[in-house]
């Protein structure tokens, strides 16, 4: 096998704990090397093998690159605009690896963006089979009436099908504008704001804070950070089916 080293050597190159410890978790049945119990002795490609510990994936190709970026307002998501406005190109090219944004984010809107270069994880977040949850804050117009949450969790129709949150709750009301948060699995164009918007809510500031097991915490517009390694199995184990 190409490239091929001792199992317990890349589960400690990747943090998994001292060699040793490592030893110990494949000698008590903890590890799994491409569908198999793992064994002492045990060779794998880091490049290649699909591991995982006490259940949860282990991502050991160093080509692959998982990052989590707030957005900020007015920049575009993609990687070049012909208009000249500003793209994602300009916070991501201090990384080596040429890296992908995990769907889109409009303009208008913050907030938390993936970021990678590992293609089959990125088709799984965005194809609504997989059912990955995005959660967001909407300011928007006026107080929210009774009845609103029933109404927006069953669902509406909107001119290019129907549509639903799958939770809702208010925040805060203040100076005739509510603080609403929101998640739907869905990734249509505008979609949260076209839903509210039919409900009678113009939405006047929107921040996505999580996607799936990822929040996007305390990280500032602008900045982008690597994801660690419990965060990579969550993803995983949010795309299982």
């Amino acid at each position: 096998m190409t490239g091929a080293e001792r199992l317990q050597k890349i589960l400690a190159a990747s943090g998994i704990g001292s060699r040793r410890d490592c030893e110990n978790l494949i000698s008590e049945g903890r590890v799994m090397l491409n569908g198999e119990v793992a064994k002492l002795g045990d060779k794998a490609d880091p490049e290649t093998a699909e591991i995982y510990v006490d259940g949860e994936r282990l991502v050991t190709d160093t080509r692959l690159v998982y990052l989590a970026m707030n957005k900020p307002l007015g920049v575009m998501s993609t990687m070049s605009d012909e208009k000249g406005r500003i793209s994602l190109a300009e916070y991501v090219g201090r990384f080596a690896q040429r890296v992908y944004h995990v769907g889109r984010l409009d303009a208008e809107t913050e907030g938390l963006l993936l970021l990678t270069n590992d293609g089959d994880l990125a088709h799984k977040l965005t194809h609504p089979s997989f059912e990955v949850s995005k959660t967001y804050l909407a300011e928007v117009s006026g107080t929210i009436p009774q009845g609103f949450k029933k109404r927006i969790t069953t669902g509406i129709e909107l001119e290019d099908g129907f549509a639903k949150a799958d939770t809702f709750k208010v925040v805060t009301t203040a100076g005739g504008r509510t603080l609403v948060e929101l998640s739907l699995h869905e990734g249509r164009k505008h979609i949260v704001r076209r839903l509210l918007g039919e409900m009678g809510h113009e939405v006047h500031r929107l921040v996505r804070v999580s996607i799936g097991p990822i929040h996007l915490g305390d990280t500032k517009p602008g900045r982008i950070r690597k994801l660690g390694q419990p965060e990579i199995a969550a993803l995983f184990k949010a795309v299982e089916q």
